[in-house]
């Protein structure tokens, strides 16, 4: 059921779902529904005001402000999140608590910049948001397939540590660290191999 501030409850309907960036798209056959709009996320800056709606605790249609704290924040972030998953929040310290999840994150023009989704429960006000355009890319698939059919490099990455940099004789901490290569897939095909430091994608750092 989904729930309106005049009190209406409405059966949904599950259109599609992706379990790996959280995300799910309902339906519910109402006509004159109103709708925010989309926002970017990409264009969003730390230091920005932004505002998250939730119903944190059960205390329903909760408005909360506070700032964009941090963006890129991974699952090594937030404990406890499927470690298949393909996560990349915004941080905020608009206070979202449990209950929030599935509210938006606004910017000043009321567009919705992210989908709040997680907290730091050890923590005074570390909110995280699902980025709004990970959401747009994923949405006409959704709306047309119900889910998300992926391909795979066939490598494991992670966050270099300084000591880590130091061994592989980096200045600096930045890039994608390669942990394995799946041996046949097309990174190996591709001469990608364990220690890589991945800098740049396509022209983008």
């Amino acid at each position: 059921l989904v729930g309106f501030v005049d009190g209406r409850e409405l059966r949904a309907t599950v259109v599609g779902q992706d379990k790996q960036t959280d995300i799910a798209v309902l339906k519910v056959d109402e006509e004159g529904l109103p709708a925010l709009s989309l926002g970017d996320s990409d264009r969003i800056e730390v230091g920005d005001w932004v505002v998250a709606i939730g119903n944190p605790f059960g205390l329903s249609h909760t408005v909360s402000a506070g700032i964009l704290s941090a963006k890129g924040r991974t699952r090594d972030d937030v404990k406890g999140l499927d470690p298949t998953g393909y996560f990349n929040f915004l941080q905020t310290d608009a206070s979202i608590n449990p209950g929030n999840s599935g509210g938006p994150l606004l910017d000043t023009q009321g567009a919705v910049v992210g989908i709040n989704a997680a907290v730091r429960a050890n923590a005074n006000s570390i909110g995280f948001a699902i980025p709004i355009n990970m959401v747009k890319e994923l949405l006409p698939l959704l709306l047309r397939d119900g889910k998300i059919h992926r391909s795979a490099i066939g490598i494991n990455v992670g966050t270099l540590n300084s000591i880590e940099a130091g061994r592989l004789k980096r200045s600096d901490r930045k890039g994608a660290w390669v942990l394995n290569v799946t041996p046949g897939g097309p990174g190996d095909r591709a001469g990608i191999a364990a220690d890589d430091v991945i800098i740049g994608f396509e022209g983008k750092t």
